[in-house]
């Protein structure tokens, strides 16, 4: 598989970024090993001192490069920047629900957009320390918790004959069975947060369509990841998921990530058909 061509990126910001999440990570699980408390933001999802509180961290990390940085906790409380050409995506907590499940599946995210594309991007789960590092050197995984092996391996997409799904058949949208059953799917393998796209960036699954609403900080770094091991995020016409969305509060429209583009504008024609129908 080839991967999509990364604009170059400066080595320096990715381990900006990477050392940014893993102070994020110590935060949040300063958190998690006491009583969760959660409130609910305006558009109903919860949130956890935590959010905040990693945020607060990656921002003053992020601050001395001057990029500007569209952050989740931010924009929720107003603060937008003026964002030009090149700037971070944050999303601090993503799976804020699985954090509060203390099921494990919540990760950081920290991406760096160029030009309306994700050209770097750092997903970490704090409670296991894997990390996934995608830039215009290509996809990397490694174990950031202390006292693991901090050595980076190189990760691939993969191709099969029968396609691994990370969505739940049983808990995804009514189209989903369908387009299970049109595109030959053997089995599902989901799990939360951005971790979907690290999935498939690793070879364990090639397909995440996503037919419910996202917003940009929950896909930058996830997309840079993926698409640096060869894979592909296409919106329903066919084309890669762009960013700089202001106009429609950074909201996304309907995707598919894929193990190769070809898979994807493939799926995101039947979902499109699906949709209709």
């Amino acid at each position: 598989m080839t991967a999509v061509m990364q604009a170059p990126t400066d080595h320096h910001l990715t381990t900006l970024a990477l050392d940014a999440a893993i102070a994020a990570a110590r935060v949040i699980l300063e958190v998690y090993a006491r009583p969760i408390a959660a409130i609910a933001k305006a558009d109903g999802s919860p949130v956890t001192e935590a959010d905040a509180a990693a945020e607060a961290v990656i921002l003053a990390m992020l601050r001395p490069t001057g990029i500007p940085v569209l952050g989740e906790e931010s924009v929720a409380a107003g603060i937008i920047p003026v964002l030009g050409d090149r700037y971070f995506v944050v999303d601090p907590l993503d799976g804020t629900k699985e954090f509060i499940k203390r099921n494990g599946e919540f990760t950081v995210n920290i991406a760096l957009v160029e030009h309306g594309v994700p050209v770097l991007g750092v997903v970490l789960a704090p409670a296991t320390g894997e990390t996934f590092i995608g830039d215009a050197s290509g996809a990397w995984f490694c174990n950031t918790q202390p006292g693991s092996d901090p050595t980076r391996t190189r990760i691939a997409v993969t191709s099969a004959e029968r396609l691994r799904i990370v969505a739940s058949r049983s808990h995804g949208h009514a189209a989903l069975a369908a387009l299970c059953e049109t595109l030959d799917v053997e089995a599902d393998v989901s799990v939360g947060s951005s971790l979907k796209f690290c999935l498939l960036a690793r070879g364990d699954a090639q397909l995440y369509p996503r037919f419910t609403p996202t917003s940009e900080w929950d896909t930058a770094a996830g997309q840079a990841v993926l698409e640096a091991a060869g894979g592909a995020v296409v919106t329903l016409d066919g084309e890669r998921m762009r960013y700089g969305k202001g106009d429609l509060a950074f909201l996304n429209p309907y995707f598919v990530a894929a193990s190769g583009r070809e898979l994807a504008q493939r799926a995101a024609a039947e979902m499109t058909r699906l949709l209709a129908l």
